[in-house]
């Protein structure tokens, strides 16, 4: 059996693109959403839609009407310790064992806390009749209000 090549000339009677596409058609919008899809966001906002617009960026204030204020308190700050002279280096081996620890539990707060001096008064003999402190800390004059305020002050969590 042979192979045999024959070439065929065609005509055709439509015109050519010459490689030109008309992008006209083809609807090309951000991944975020249409264009009339935004502006109708921006007509009626709806919270749950405005997470698609801050393209993961934490807010640093509130909207209140049309004005928008900014709250110190909202701005992340990076606070870097000064290592001049530190003698690690700057990273953890992977042969580093693991440390297994709980949570942190109420009653480890208060052997952080409170423990020590409690032994420490016991052992002086300060404490009156009822087994209270002679000469309180400020930890132990805390009333539930000023503890409450306490711990929501900004960088109450970090101890």
């Amino acid at each position: 059996m042979e192979a045999s090549l024959v070439s065929i000339r065609t005509l055709t009677t439509s015109a050519q693109c010459c490689g030109k596409r008309n992008f006209r058609k083809f609807l090309m919008y951000g991944k975020r959403g249409t264009r009339e899809f935004k502006e109708e966001m921006k007509r009626e906002p709806d919270p749950e839609f405005q997470k698609l617009f801050d393209r993961g960026v934490r807010p640093v204030g509130i909207k209140n009407g049309k004005k928008f204020e900014v709250i110190p308190e909202m701005i992340p700050t990076l606070i870097v310790p000064n290592l001049d002279g530190f003698k690690l280096k700057p990273y953890v081996s992977y042969r580093v064992p693991d440390v297994i620890q709980g949570e942190f539990q109420p009653q480890d707060l208060f052997n952080a806390i409170y423990a020590n001096k409690m032994v420490e008064d016991f052992k002086a003999e300060k404490l009156d009749e009822l087994g209270n402190p002679i000469e309180p800390s400020e930890a132990e004059n805390l009333t539930p209000e000023k503890a409450k305020d306490l711990s929501r002050q900004t960088g109450a969590d970090i101890f």
